[in-house]
């Protein structure tokens, strides 16, 4: 009984865990959005599409108003986005978005996880490539007239559309991501979840052992701080 107990208390500090470093990090991105556009959700479309993800994941109103009253009044220090890229075990490509008052920390924690873990921190663009920048959104389907909709979206630049019992997901590319958003908005349309993503252009298909070790790289690089995103070629 006992070590049941136990099994679910360290299940229980994980989730809790997780969900902590989950609103750390779009505290994060809400300072860097508050910093570019201000604080006024109206004037600030990155800033609602933050908000709107912050709510996918449950992240309580209370915590989200504290997080963009701390960005208006730059309480948590000067955030900016740094793009980091690697070469992972069996040549894999890792790309890295981070969020970061202290670049010399960050780039300092990212070339050690690497050195870990038989990878390389790369230059700018030593990865990029392999790459395509994309945007996502799911917004609720109740209420549209999905035929209609589709044609709509294809002319503000949506790549594919997948429609499920209850959202709709919008594929388009990283140029075409604000005039969707826009467009969307306009049409009053519920945005449930919104980002941006990489997608590989060719993944790379590895063996289980092989995938384990690249996964060792990544458990360490996503659970920093600074890190708010990675993505890889691993098929």
């Amino acid at each position: 009984m006992g070590r049941i107990f136990e099994k679910r208390k360290h299940k229980m500090f994980a989730r809790y865990a997780k969900m902590s470093r989950a609103f750390t990090r779009i505290g994060k991105e809400i300072a860097i959005a508050v910093k570019m556009g201000g604080p006024e959700l109206d004037n600030n479309p990155r800033l609602r599409v933050i908000i709107a993800k912050a709510k996918s994941i449950n992240m309580p109103k209370t915590n989200l108003d504290a997080a963009i009253k701390r960005a208006a009044n730059k309480e948590d220090g000067d955030f900016e986005e740094i793009l980091y890229e690697g070469k992972g075990p069996h040549s894999i490509g890792i790309m890295i978005e981070t969020a970061t008052n202290n670049p010399t920390r960050t780039v300092a924690n990212l070339r050690s996880y690497f050195n870990k873990k038989g990878g390389a921190l790369g230059v700018k663009g030593s990865m990029e490539f392999l790459f395509e920048h994309k945007g996502e959104y799911k917004i609720a389907k109740e209420g549209i007239n999905l035929e209609e909709f589709e044609l709509d979206m294809i002319d503000y630049g949506a790549e594919e559309i997948n429609i499920d019992e209850d959202a709709i997901y919008i594929t388009t590319n990283f140029e075409d991501y604000g005039r969707m958003q826009k467009a969307l908005e306009d049409k009053g349309c519920t945005i449930l979840h919104a980002e941006l993503t990489r997608e590989p252009t060719n993944p790379v298909e590895l063996t289980e052992e092989q995938a384990e070790e690249v996964n060792a790289l990544l458990e360490l690089i996503e659970d920093d701080d600074d890190v708010t995103a990675v993505y890889t070629t691993m098929a």
